[in-house]
């Protein structure tokens, strides 16, 4: 890499640390060309880019940017993971790791704050934004629905017992 490659790559770098809410840090070591295209392509179709870095490189790049916190972890064969949901990202890194364990998830930042590998590992536990919007959803209409159906329950028995009751009721003639 030249000089002015080198510089190029690090803008790059920097803009992806800085336009992230997500950054997950793993090594891949061990993985073969075929799994790392699987793992590429789960990433994207959900809008995140799995990257393998140049570790001397992207430490420079860190210096400017929120994730200079990171710069330890960057040793070895070194991947990062961008988008700007946490949660699918590390849910889908932890899933690929449970069955690819040449895939090491090492830490990295959701926000501002900064993860640990216990804390990527309750990310991806946590439910989605619509996950967690469904339930509310579902919390919310069930006291409804019920209240409607005991509403229907009460109105059909008081409709029994008035038709009960003008049976009963002698005609008068």
């Amino acid at each position: 890499m030249n000089k002015e490659q080198k510089k190029n790559y690090i803008k790059q770098m920097e803009t992806q640390f800085q336009n992230n809410e997500a950054v997950m840090v793993t090594h891949y070591q061990g993985l073969t060309m075929s799994q790392l295209d699987e793992l590429r392509g789960q990433m994207r179709e959900h809008g995140i880019k799995f990257t393998i870095t140049k570790n001397k490189i992207t430490k420079i790049a860190l210096e400017k940017t929120k994730c200079k916190e990171l710069s330890n972890l960057f040793t070895g064969a070194t991947a990062v993971a961008f988008s700007d949901d946490a949660i699918i990202s590390a849910r889908i890194l932890s899933k690929f790791a449970k069955t690819n364990e040449s895939l090491k998830l090492l830490g990295g930042i959701m926000g501002n704050e900064v993860l640990d590998q216990a804390a990527v590992q309750n990310v991806a536990n946590l439910p989605t934004l619509d996950e967690a919007r469904a339930n509310i959803v579902g919390i919310l209409a069930t006291p409804a629905s019920k209240f409607v159906s005991i509403l229907l329950a009460r109105s059909e028995k008081m409709s029994n017992l008035t038709s009960e009751n003008s049976e009963k009721q002698p005609k008068e003639v």
